[in-house]
């Protein structure tokens, strides 16, 4: 009789992080899942097939030509074969074959013949990642519904720093376990919610306050939380609008952004759009400016070191949840904590008047900043609940689905 457990089809193309695709393949087959495994010629320059086999206990396809392979496995049944295939690394060529939609090897023939989702992990140089075309086709792949993890910043291996590393093999695991629902049968999808009609507010990533006309204030919000948000309510229905501050991650397809840089523009930038039905706080806004911002750029002076006169930035979260004729009703904010995090973020509710709190530990070590996974205590009027550690695109998924069901109560 076929397996009846769940099946992956991982896709290596080259790259130097091929070698951790070995752990992932150990850690899915501990869980109980099966793997097959493709890989491109340059895979093949830093893994080798036998290792993959030996792991995944199956034969391992590099050859769109192999008239065995085609009598055995032909690549349009092994492109459906699956549960969910993932590219793994995701180089920035790969990516790009993808979103020209390529069939020139096995790994995209597969890909361009599979009816099945398709998740990416890239994994590049930061200049790579950065590169316009590789963000337009990371667009275009999600535009076509493909779900994306990581990268995430880091070091390289070319010895150089920023986003371009590939997620770990944990957090790669933990995907793959919910893209295939292993792990989550029991809990709705937010493509069956229904949030038609409901304007939604998002703020997200860092805000950035100007010194003089070179350097700035700021902190290490990646926006990836803020922006797996407007996702997650997106697909259930709602108009979103996401105010976000500068961040190195695609704009959500069919959600309107609006870029800002300071506190004060992010402010008058979500008051311009209410009404709403909702506000989502997720950017990290800088507590402080600069009182008086330097026309010229601050000359160093030998021996003497400049004083910052600082003033208090309007509190975003605090005025969207004042008592008033605008003011949305469900306002839902977030806070990072270095320490005392459930004692802090319940205060902090209290103290600017809105409904629910996101609260997550940001002490250094944790990886919250930057990273794709979190921990959240979710605080509302009397009660704490403690979420499990999962991705942001989980925990996104989880609030919209407390979001929803706030509504189905409001109005029954």
């Amino acid at each position: 009789m076929p397996s009846q457990r769940p099946r992956v089809l991982l896709i290596l193309s080259g790259g130097i992080a091929a070698y951790k695709c070995l752990e992932v393949i150990r850690r899915l087959r501990q869980s109980g899942i099966d793997t097959r495994c493709v890989m491109t010629r340059a895979a093949e320059q830093f893994v080798t097939p036998l290792s993959l086999q030996a792991l995944s206990e199956g034969k391992v396809y590099t050859d769109l030509f192999s008239l065995t392979d085609e009598s055995e496995m032909g690549h349009i049944q092994l492109s459906r074969d699956a549960d969910l295939l993932v590219v793994v690394p995701a180089s920035a060529d790969i990516l790009a074959r993808m979103a020209a939609g390529m069939a020139n090897d096995l790994a995209t023939t597969v890909l361009l013949a599979t009816n099945k989702p398709v998740m990416v992990v890239p994994a590049m140089n930061v200049r790579m990642w950065e590169n316009p075309a590789t963000q337009d086709n990371m667009k275009t792949l999600e535009r076509r519904g493909i779900s994306v993890l990581g990268p995430v910043e880091g070091e390289m291996a070319c010895n150089e720093f920023g986003f371009g590393r590939m997620v770990e093999p944990d957090e790669i695991v933990d995907a793959i376990k919910a893209g295939i629902n292993t792990e989550s049968d029991s809990k709705q999808s937010v493509l069956n919610l229904s949030l038609k009609g409901k304007r939604i507010l998002v703020t997200s990533g860092p805000t950035v306050e100007p010194i003089d006309p070179v350097r700035f204030i700021a902190n290490r919000s990646s926006g990836r939380q803020g922006h797996a948000i407007a996702t997650a309510l997106q697909q259930a229905g709602a108009e979103v609008l996401l105010v976000s501050g500068p961040v190195n991650i695609p704009d959500p397809d069919g959600v309107e952004t609006i870029k800002v840089e300071s506190a004060v523009d992010m402010l008058n930038a979500c008051q311009k759009q209410l009404p709403v039905d909702a506000s989502i706080c997720a950017a990290a806004v800088a507590d402080w400016r600069v009182a008086s911002r330097g026309t010229d750029k601050i000359k160093k002076q030998d021996g003497t070191t400049p004083t910052l006169e600082l003033t208090e930035n309007p509190d975003i979260l605090a005025t969207l949840s004042q008592p008033g004729s605008d003011r949305p009703s469900l306002v839902v904010g977030f806070a990072a904590e270095t320490e005392n995090t459930v004692a802090h973020a319940t205060a902090k509710r209290s103290r600017k008047g809105c409904d629910w709190i996101l609260a997550n530990d940001v002490s250094e070590g944790t990886g919250t900043f930057g990273g794709d996974k979190n921990r959240i205590h979710f605080i509302t009027d009397g009660d704490v609940e403690d979420w499990p550690e999962m991705s942001k695109s989980d925990v996104a998924q989880e609030l919209t689905r407390r979001i929803a069901t706030h509504f189905d109560l409001a109005t029954s």
